[in-house]
């Protein structure tokens, strides 16, 4: 699950950072890897991962329940109380956690935007997709501040922009994908907006109506991730040089998407590293 790291938008825990930061990263990604392995369906075969959370081997796909358990299980993280947490990647968040004095609500966050995947499946409005990503996404940079000891309320506010921007550019990579699990995560309002049905997002390639739609979403998650970039400037050392590849990760991916003239349904457009390389460049001398 954990090297599953080096294939995500930006660097989860790059050499540059010190080695504690770089564990306390790793013990975060383990824990958002496996609440997103849950919700999605896609945990190792055989029920393995249920059994560690205390569940009946036969309830491997039972998402609910499994995510039930890994709550009861985060519970257990924080509390000094035997025994402790089942999971081994539970066992691993304890002593971040206490290192860095986290507190339970981002994790449950998390959790709690899994559950809403197994209820919701489509969105209204924008408004609602953004709810969604002060769950699924925002808990993920309050973490990292957390851990790098850098939380302060403009930049949480900051923090909070860029990465809802970055699981906007996700949905937009990942239509095709998404429709496949019955997801829809473009706003209904902007769909009817361009004339856009599901159907059209069935199709092999994106035609003019549905690049129309796509490059709009990926104006407003371009301009989120600018009003968020000043969180680079913000901070100093290898944090800024960590904060930035998150932010060109985003940059990076949006090009990927306009190079591809909008069209995302044959597969996600990825950027290249050097292509991402030049942006992180490009953002700390805009930022920096």
């Amino acid at each position: 699950m954990l090297d599953q790291a080096a294939h995500e938008n930006f660097p989860v825990a790059p050499f540059f950072l010190p080695r504690a930061w770089r564990a306390d990263l790793m013990a975060l990604y383990g824990f958002a890897r496996l609440v997103d392995d849950i919700g999605d369906g896609d945990l190792a075969p055989g029920g393995g991962d249920a059994v560690l959370l205390g569940l009946d081997r036969v309830q491997y796909d039972d998402r609910p329940a499994l995510l039930d358990a890994l709550e009861a299980d985060l519970h257990r993280v924080f509390s000094d109380r035997a025994p402790g947490p089942k999971h081994p990647l539970m066992r691993r968040l304890g002593p971040t956690v206490r290192r860095c004095a986290l507190t339970p609500e981002p994790f449950l966050g998390l959790i709690e935007a899994n559950r809403q995947d197994q209820r919701i499946s489509r969105y209204g409005t924008y408004g609602d997709l953004a709810a969604y990503c002060e769950l699924s996404a925002n808990p993920v940079g309050r973490l990292v501040l957390g851990v790098t000891g850098t939380s302060s309320p403009e930049r949480i506010r900051l923090s909070d922009a860029i990465c809802t921007a970055l699981q906007l550019v996700e949905h937009i990579q990942d239509v095709a994908e998404d429709l496949g699990r019955d997801r829809i995560y473009l706003p209904a309002e902007d769909m009817k907006r361009f004339g856009v049905t599901e159907a059209d997002l069935a199709a092999p390639t994106g035609g003019a109506s549905v690049r129309a739609l796509i490059a709009f979403e990926a104006e407003r998650a371009g301009e989120l991730l600018d009003e968020g970039a000043p969180l680079v400037g913000s901070v100093h050392g290898r944090l800024k040089l960590l904060l930035a590849g998150f932010v060109a990760g985003g940059r990076a991916a949006l090009q990927a998407v306009a190079a591809a003239d909008h069209d995302v349904l044959p597969g996600p457009p990825k950027p290249t590293k050097l292509s991402l390389l030049r942006e992180v460049g490009a953002t700390l001398r805009r930022e920096g």
